[in-house]
């Protein structure tokens, strides 16, 4: 080993000779390998399973990949004696080589730390290197990361979406165009990952946020407390500000509690009216009471709800995703002009609230993406009464406290999906006059006909048909968004309507 890991904390420290086992190889492990070999390091890649394109590349990048069953650690791994392991985030706390790195003593970092560490290959015009704004929560991440990262383009930065998002933040970090700002959406996963940083050269946003908190991902951290736990550590020595959310107590508490850069400043955001360091709603105007000189007489308009509407951001939860995507691009002096000028643009991903048909008086609505029940409360409340389809792999979340609250006021439910049993059960104890069917297909692509089938018998003028599944799609899907598009191409096969829009699963996301 050339340096000890204290000391490589740049992109320019003496990486060459230094023994790393990457963990995985989907986007984020391939982008951990390639920025290692780059900087000389000797690298073995180990994963049970890879795509074509990247086995054919690891070797021709200079690293050694190893295939095969992960319910052990292979010898190779004990005879490479790595320095360092670096594993990608699906890969739980539990998982033998995670124990193995555990056991015998070997430091444990994930993607975030390699890029804090090397984020000096590309310099601002400054000279620094590009600052870095957090983004997390149980919902709304991506929506929040893309908004962000729109606003501050429209304010003359230039700025990435990244992470999570689907674009490896080591990709950004060696773009050799540079950056400004890298709007980092992280997963629980990430978050998990960076608790075991040490030093002086901690990871230090400029500014983050966690949008809300709800149970989530529980096989994976093992309990709700350690999910909580991994998403407060967004918080983490932030330099100006730590945006919350005044509607989700726990993300205040998180604040609270964070050690944060001496001087940072807690800005909240709801749909009510703000405080004098608030981000809020004012007679259907969205308005910035945090970043104005005069915040405890004045407030700054940003947006109307109206103009939203109109752009089809209009619903409740949408509305604080760009209040919260607003302050922190307000903590980079983005003025409300280039924020209205941002959302007049703006379009929302698919498979989030898409309206994909509208036929015989019928709205048929995809909100693939809301895989946990905190999402798919928000997509019931903005269509109460929906003729609702969900079901999935439940992650080790119940539904019974969702189906109670929202799901009893649905005009029918339509389940799929591996756990059905549990689903319909909740029904019958929560919810007993919803008329319920189950889609027993376990052929993908029988499934989507069916549940459009179902409901076309069902829905009637006025109706709105809702995919919000509150559950991970990789029991029956490749993807969410395989799913969601799964789902509008069984309606336009059935109804015509609104076309939905295509696009491709991005590999290496947290579902």
């Amino acid at each position: 080993m050339s340096a000890p890991l204290s000391e490589l904390t740049s992109w320019h420290s003496d990486w060459k000779g230094l023994k790393v086992a990457v963990f995985g190889l989907s986007v984020t492990g391939f982008s951990v390998a390639d920025t290692l070999t780059e900087l000389g390091a000797d690298v073995l890649v180990i994963s049970e399973t890879a795509a074509e394109e990247y086995e054919r590349l690891v070797p021709v990048i200079g690293a050694t990949l190893w295939l095969g069953s992960l319910e052990c650690p292979p010898a190779v791994l004990t005879e490479f004696e790595p320095d360092v392991v670096i594993a990608s985030p699906g890969f739980s706390p539990r998982h033998p080589l995670i124990q193995w790195a555990g056991e015998n003593q070997v430091p444990l970092w994930g993607d975030i730390e390699l890029a804090w560490r090397v984020r000096d290959k590309v310099l601002t015009p400054q000279g620094e290197p590009a600052a870095w704004v957090l983004v997390t929560g149980t919902n709304g991440k991506t929506t929040t990361t893309r908004l962000a990262a729109t606003m501050m383009t429209a304010g003359g930065l230039r700025a990435a979406p990244c992470g999570n998002i689907g674009v490896p933040v080591l990709d950004a970090v060696r773009d050799p165009s540079g950056f400004d700002v890298l709007v980092v959406e992280l997963s629980s996963h990430q978050l998990w990952y960076l608790g075991h940083q040490s030093g002086p050269d901690r990871l230090s946003p400029h500014a983050s946020v966690c949008l809300n908190l709800a149970d989530d991902h529980l096989e994976w951290h093992g309990s709700a407390e350690a999910y909580r736990d991994a998403k407060a550590r967004v918080y983490d020595n932030t330099k100006i500000a730590c945006v919350y959310n005044k509607a989700d107590e726990a993300t205040r508490l998180m604040v609270e509690d964070a050690e944060v850069v001496e001087g940072a400043r807690a800005v909240g955001f709801d749909l009510g009216i703000p405080g004098p360091s608030d981000m809020g709603l004012v007679d259907g105007i969205l308005v910035d009471r945090a970043f104005v000189a005069e915040r405890r007489t004045s407030a700054q308009e940003l947006t109307t709800l109206a103009e939203l509407d109109e752009r089809g951001l209009g619903a409740p939860h949408i509305v604080s995703n760009i209040l919260a995507a607003s302050a922190l691009a307000r903590t980079l002096d983005v003025d409300a002009a280039a924020i209205r000028t941002a959302l007049r643009e703006f379009e929302l991903d698919p498979h989030r609230i898409q309206v994909v048909s509208r036929a015989d008086g019928v709205l048929w609505v995809d909100d693939s993406k809301a895989t946990n029940p905190h999402a798919a409360a928000s997509s019931l409340a903005t269509y109460p009464g929906a003729i609702w389809v969900v079901g999935g792999l439940l992650k080790g979340v119940d539904l019974a406290q969702l189906i109670a609250d929202r799901g009893s006021k649905a005009r029918a439910a339509i389940v799929i999906g591996i756990d059905r049993e549990q689903i319909v059960a909740a029904f019958e104890r929560h919810a007993p006059a919803v008329p319920v069917f189950e889609v027993f297909h376990s052929e993908t692509e029988d499934i989507m006909a069916r549940v459009v089938e179902l409901a076309s018998g069902i829905a009637a003028d006025g109706d709105v048909v809702l995919l919000a599944p509150a559950a991970a799609s990789f029991d029956q899907f490749s993807s969410y968004a395989d799913r969601g598009r799964r789902f509008a191409q069984a309606v336009q096969e059935r109804k015509g309507g609104a076309d939905g829009d295509d696009d491709s699963a991005t590999p290496g996301l947290i579902d």
